[in-house]
């Protein structure tokens, strides 16, 4: 590796590591009290005295977000199908959809609570509703963006409207499958913390809202951190699939 590329791939860590070496000398020489701005030290020591109880939360919301971030897919890909290839059910459908995404989760995520109680899935539909329409608003572009030369071509040879859609709406489309999917999977982290901080018994989302109570910000500040790593891992996961199913972009 040669050394420009070397100090390239250094470049991020070494600033992460710089913000919390001043981060910790400010709260040091302040002399900031733990309960309002605890040192990244304090935090760490925070999180390894925890670390069972940050685990265990951890893969509550870690579920919460998978399985709603799965269920947007399989809800936004037959709507995406259906508004790219029919007029009329686009305009039909696509300005419900326009209307409900207006409306404010954080809003919409009590009565969805009050409605089907306090059980897992309610907060598995807040993560649906986040992600949905990011998913699906990318699909439509991605089975529309197919070239119009490409669509006479494939249709003067004599292909069937399936071969059209199979062998060419699909590949094409698929870029904006994958954007769709990482800007919704940190959407459905997000929605996941809304909707355990509106009623739950576990996560990180309760387990932030319940430290801070308590002032015990070390802790809501490791959980904080652990959610943001969550959130990467996630994002890179997508990226990871991207790259082996779609081999023939850069």
């Amino acid at each position: 590796m040669s050394f420009p590329r070397f100090i390239e791939r250094a470049a991020t860590p070494l600033i992460y590591l710089a913000l919390l070496i001043g981060w910790e000398l400010i709260c040091d020489a302040l002399k900031i009290p733990t309960w309002i701005l605890p040192a990244p030290l304090e935090i760490y020591h925070s999180a390894v005295k925890w670390a069972p109880e940050l685990a265990s939360n951890a893969l509550v919301t870690l579920r919460e977000t998978v399985l709603g971030f799965v269920l947007a897919i399989a809800l936004s890909l037959p709507l995406a199908i259906l508004i790219s290839l029919n007029p009329l059910a686009r305009r039909i459908i696509y300005p419900i959809l326009l209307g409900l995404q207006s409306v404010p989760k954080v809003a919409v995520a009590p009565l969805i609570i009050l409605w089907f109680g306090l059980s897992e899935w309610p907060k598995i539909l807040v993560v649906v509703l986040v992600c949905f329409f990011p998913i699906l608003v990318n699909m439509v572009a991605g089975f529309e963006a197919a070239p119009k030369t490409m669509l006479d071509l494939m249709r003067s040879l004599g292909a069937s409207p399936h071969m059209v859609f199979r062998r060419l709406r699909v590949p094409v489309a698929l870029p904006h499958f994958f954007t769709g999917c990482k800007v919704a999977v940190t959407f459905a982290v997000i929605g996941a913390v809304i909707s355990e901080f509106v009623a739950a018994q576990d996560g990180l989302g309760y387990l932030i809202l319940t430290s801070t109570a308590q002032s015990q910000t070390p802790l809501a500040f490791a959980a904080i951190a652990l959610l943001t790593v969550l959130s990467i891992a996630l994002f890179h996961g997508i990226e990871f699939i991207e790259r082996r199913v779609i081999d023939w972009t850069p």
